[in-house]
């Protein structure tokens, strides 16, 4: 069986003594990595005691907001993260979408494509500045960084340079992640078709003009799974994937998704039912072929293999989300590769 690597996405709670512990215990169940993303709480928090609470785990920010912090915040942030977990730490980058960087942030939109290059190429000459000490000059349209006094340099590390990925679903993010980055985390909304058809020739492309190796280089997938030993796991199923769905419907990202399996219609039908906030009209729209493209629907001790079957040969690495309401589930999932 082609071997994936086997990643678990956290919950953040608020309380950092807890979601450290659920670090720890992901690290004790076997996973390969901890992915935590910004939604309720800062994600950087708790990584900072897991960093040192834990041993061989990798541990990153899935989809961290990185316009409404300055790279040299980012920066700074990735540095002391990659110092205490000795060099486990990766930095997940998010340019969110337009309506969330305007309206939740307060932050300029425009060009997000180029300012995230540019803040990229930004973050890694602080990251030589902090290393070797050389004068920190980086000049761009966006960002200007010219200033880095001794009082303000953290000094050299043994790990510089945290791996850097980018959240991405766009053709033309994920052309930048293959030019840039060491790897992506494919949006959650996605199928495999559409991360074969659209996601990885264009992470090639960009792969190409850098003149890079794909083994170079990871793709991550957040998995949607869902246990098939209990009754109504069919209904838990389209109950959960409709509110991801109703979440995304508004964003061009969702329809290009959805078109690709001819489902553009139906697309531009849920995009208004979620505009009604008529959610339980959304939940009837999920219908069985929804379901399995969406969702991977098996036995508990299945699921692995058929997250190989559908994703092997397409991404590096599958990232499942933490369920405490069944935590057996992911015990399960997580031995059966043994």
């Amino acid at each position: 069986m082609p071997a994936i690597k086997l990643d678990v996405a956290i919950r953040l709670t608020g309380d950092l003594r807890h979601d450290a512990e659920q670090v720890k215990r992901a690290e004790q169940l076997g996973f390969d990595g901890v992915w935590v993303a910004e939604t309720a709480h800062n994600p950087f928090f708790p990584l900072s005691i897991a960093a040192k609470e834990t041993k061989g785990i990798r541990i990153g920010t899935r989809d961290a907001a990185a316009f409404p912090r300055s790279p040299m915040v980012a920066a700074q942030i990735a540095w002391d993260l990659a110092r205490q977990s000795d060099g486990r730490f990766i930095l997940g980058l998010s340019m969110l979408q337009r309506e969330h960087i305007e309206r939740r942030f307060s932050e300029d939109w425009r060009d997000p494509v180029g300012r995230m290059r540019e803040y990229i190429e930004s973050l890694r000459a602080i990251w030589t500045s902090f290393q070797t000490d050389a004068r920190l000059r980086y000049r761009g349209k966006h960002y200007q960084f010219r200033l880095m006094a001794p009082f303000f340099n953290p000094g050299p590390i043994a790990t510089p340079e945290a791996p850097v990925y980018l959240t991405g679903l766009n053709p033309e993010d994920c052309q930048l992640a293959g030019e840039i980055c060491q790897g992506l985390h494919a949006h959650e909304l996605h199928t495999a078709s559409y991360l074969r058809e659209v996601v990885i020739p264009s992470v090639e492309k960009g792969l190409d003009i850098a003149e890079r190796e794909r083994s170079d280089f990871e793709v991550t997938a957040p998995v949607f799974v869902m246990s098939s030993e209990t009754g109504g796991e069919r209904d838990r199923a389209a109950r959960a994937l409709s509110e991801r769905l109703a979440t995304y419907s508004s964003s061009p990202a969702f329809r290009q998704v959805m078109s690709l399996h001819g489902w553009g219609a139906l697309a531009d039908e849920l995009q208004e039912m979620a505009g009604k906030r008529d959610w339980a009209a959304v939940q009837d729209a999920m219908t069985d072929d929804l379901l399995h493209e969406f969702t991977v629907i098996a036995k508990p001790d299945d699921i692995y293999a058929a997250l190989v079957d559908r994703y092997a040969g397409i991404v590096d690495r599958v990232c499942l989300e933490w369920r405490n309401d069944n935590p057996r589930l992911l015990e399960a999932i997580a031995g059966s590769r043994d």
